[in-house]
C-alpha cells in the first residue's frame, strides 16, 4: 500500500543485461530533463498539489496507439486492501492488538487522531464487497490476514474465530469466481512481539512461519495466491527509521535488521508452503520505483539510491545475495552499520531467503530523481500524496529492467493507484482513470516487449485508513462514507469495470 516518501530505486544487474544499468538510471537528454523540471516549478502543472498525470517526461518518443491496447487470454484483473486499512472490527473475537493499534493511539502519530475502527468495516461486510466485486468483474481480489487475529499475541495455538473468519472471506470469493491473493504480513505485527523486539530481533522472523504454517494448514486446499511479505522497505524504513509508521523508531541499524529478519520470514515462510503441500503459488511483494539522473552523463547517485531502494531486497531474493553499495553514510544510501549488517546473515540464511518462489508481485506508484550526489529530487508531477511523483512510463522502465536484469519470474503488478485530489467523498475522479489508462499502457507495452507480467491489481477496492494520513487521502475506485459506510462507485472503478470486460485498455 501506498507509503510515505521513500528513496525510489531500480534493480540492479548481475548478469549482462540489453542495456547497461546507467542507461535505465539516465533520464534521457537535457530536453527531457528540462521538461521534468518545467512540470514541478511554481506555477506549472505539478505545482498546485492536486494531481497533474499528463505523461512527462517522455525521453523514449513512445507514444500510445489509437485503437485499444489488449492484454493476453488469462490475464488477471484485480484489486487489493489490507487488514487494518479496511476491517474494522480491532477489538472483536479474540483479535489482539498490533502495533497499528498502539502507534495510532499515541498522540500525534496520525492525523485527527484516526485509527484503524472503523476503517471500511469490511470485516462484517465482507459480503456486499464481493457483490461489488463481482459486479466490477473482478477476477482477483488481495487481501490480508491480520496476524493477531490468527495468533493475538503472536505465537502458541490459532484462535478459532479468526481462522472462521477468513475461511468464510476465502469461500465466499471462490463461490462468486474470484481468486483470493492472500497476505500473509502487511505491516500489523501484533504487539506482543514488538515488545520484545519485533523484526529487530531473528526470532520473530521464526514466530511468522509457525503463523505462516497454520494459515497454509486452515487454507490451503484453495487454490490461491500467497504473497509472504508485503513491502519489507516500507515496513523497515517508514516504520523503524523514518518513525512516521508503526511501531514509531528512528534507528537506521534497526531499520536495517527489519530488513533482513522480514525477508528470512518470506524465505521461511516460502518453504513452511512448500512442506504444506499447499495449493497455488508463493512470492513476495516489493515496492520499487525508477530512479533517474538529473545528469545522464553521471549516475553514481541513482546508483546509491538504486542499492538501497531496490536492490537491497531484489538481489536476496532473486539471486540470493545482498548489494555492497546499500549501506553506508553517503547520500542516496541507508546510513546502517554495513559490518553490523552483514552480521545478521547466518550461514544459510540467503539460500532461505532466496528459495524458489512462483511470482514476483510488484507495487508501482512513481518515480523519482536523483542529483548526483545522491540526493532525491523532484522531477515529475506529484498527487496528492507529495511523495508520489507521477509517470507511467516508468512502469514500462521497471518492468524491462527486471527483465533484462533478473532471472525469469512471472510477474503480478499488486498495486498501482493515486489519491483522490479531496478528502471529502467523491465518486469524480477523472485523474485516476488517465492514472490507470496510461499504466495499464504501459503495462500492455511491456508484455508486448517480452515480460512475463500476468496480472494487474489496482490500489485500492474501497477508501481506507491510509495510516498516518487517517481517512484523509482516498485511494479507493469505490467511495466509503466512513460514517454510514455506504459505498458508491466511482468513475475510475466504471473504467477499470470497462477494461476488465474487454481484458482491453481504450486509448484516451
Amino acid at each position: 500500500m501506498p507509503q510515505p516518501a521513500a528513496d525510489p530505486g531500480l534493480p540492479a544487474p548481475t548478469r549482462r543485461a540489453a542495456l547497461p544499468r546507467r542507461a535505465f538510471l539516465a533520464l534521457g537528454g537535457s530536453t527531457a530533463l528540462a521538461a521534468a523540471l518545467a512540470a514541478c516549478t511554481p506555477g506549472g502543472p505539478g505545482a498546485s498539489g492536486s494531481p497533474a498525470i499528463t505523461p512527462t517526461p517522455n525521453p523514449s518518443g513512445w507514444v500510445p496507439p489509437g485503437e485499444p491496447m489488449a492484454f493476453p487470454r488469462g490475464y488477471v484483473w484485480g484489486a487489493a486492501t489490507s487488514a487494518y486499512q479496511v476491517e474494522g472490527s480491532t477489538a472483536v473475537d479474540g483479535r489482539g492488538p498490533s502495533v497499528w493499534d498502539t502507534f495510532a493511539a499515541r498522540y500525534g502519530t496520525v492525523k485527527h487522531g484516526d485509527t484503524g475502527e472503523p476503517a471500511a468495516d469490511q470485516y462484517r461486510r465482507y459480503p456486499e464487497d464481493i457483490v461489488l466485486m463481482s459486479d466490477l468483474g473482478l477476477g482477483a481480489y488481495r487481501f490480508s490476514v491480520a496476524w493477531p487475529r490468527i495468533q493475538p499475541t503472536g505465537s502458541g495455538p490459532a484462535n478459532p474465530a479468526g481462522l472462521d473468519h477468513y475461511r468464510k472471506l476465502v469461500d465466499a470469493l471462490v463461490d462468486a469466481g474470484i481468486r483470493p491473493m492472500i497476505t500473509l504480513f502487511h505491516w500489523d505485527l501484533p504487539q506482543a512481539l514488538q515488545d520484545v523486539g519485533g523484526w529487530t530481533t531473528r526470532d520473530t522472523a521464526a514466530r511468522f512461519a509457525d503463523y505462516a504454517a497454520i494459515l497454509f494448514d486452515a487454507l490451503g486446499d484453495v487454490e490461491a495466491d500467497w504473497m509472504t511479505v508485503n513491502e519489507p522497505k516500507t515496513h523497515a524504513f517508514v516504520g523503524h527509521w523514518y518513525g512516521g509508521h508503526a511501531p514509531g523508531l528512528r534507528d537506521p541499524d534497526l531499520a536495517a535488521a527489519a530488513v533482513h529478519h522480514q525477508l528470512l520470514a518470506h524465505g521461511l515462510a516460502t518453504e513452511a508452503f512448500r512442506a504444506s503441500g499447499a495449493a497455488g503459488r508463493i512470492g513476495i511483494g516489493l515496492n520499487l520505483l525508477p530512479a533517474y539522473s538529473i545528469d545522464p552523463a553521471n549516475t553514481r547517485g541513482a546508483e546509491r539510491v538504486d542499492a538501497s531502494e531496490n536492490r537491497l531486497f531484489l538481489d536476496p531474493v532473486l539471486l540470493g545475495s545482498y548489494p555492497d553499495d546499500a549501506l553506508g553514510q553517503a547520500p542516496g544510501q541507508l546510513p546502517a552499520d554495513p559490518t553490523a549488517f552483514a552480521a545478521l546473515a547466518l550461514p544459510g540464511d540467503l539460500e532461505v531467503i532466496s528459495a524458489p518462489m512462483d511470482f514476483l508481485a510488484i507495487q508501482y506508484y512513481g518515480i523519482t530523481g536523483v542529483d548526483t550526489v545522491g540526493n532525491v529530487v523532484p522531477i515529475a508531477p506529484t498527487s496528492d500524496a507529495s511523495w508520489q511523483q507521477v509517470r507511467a512510463e516508468g512502469l514500462y522502465d521497471l518492468l524491462i529492467r527486471l527483465r533484462d536484469d533478473y532471472p525469469a519470474i512471472p510477474i503480478v503488478i499488486t498495486e498501482n493507484g493515486i489519491p483522490d485530489e479531496t478528502s471529502a467523498v467523491t465518486v469524480d475522479d477523472p485523474y485516476r482513470v488517465e492514472f490507470l489508462r496510461t499504466h495499464f499502457q504501459q503495462a500492455a507495452r511491456a508484455i508486448g516487449d517480452g515480460v512475463p507480467l500476468e496480472g494487474h491489481y489496482v490500489w485500492s477496492l474501497l477508501d481506507n485508513f491510509e495510516w498516518a494520513e487517517g481517512y484523509d487521502q482516498r485511494w479507493g475506485i469505490v467511495a466509503v462514507d466512513f460514517e454510514t459506510q455506504e459505498r458508491t462507485a466511482k468513475r475510475s472503478a466504471g473504467f477499470f469495470s470497462d477494461v476488465i470486460a474487454a481484458n482491453a485498455v481504450p486509448p484516451a
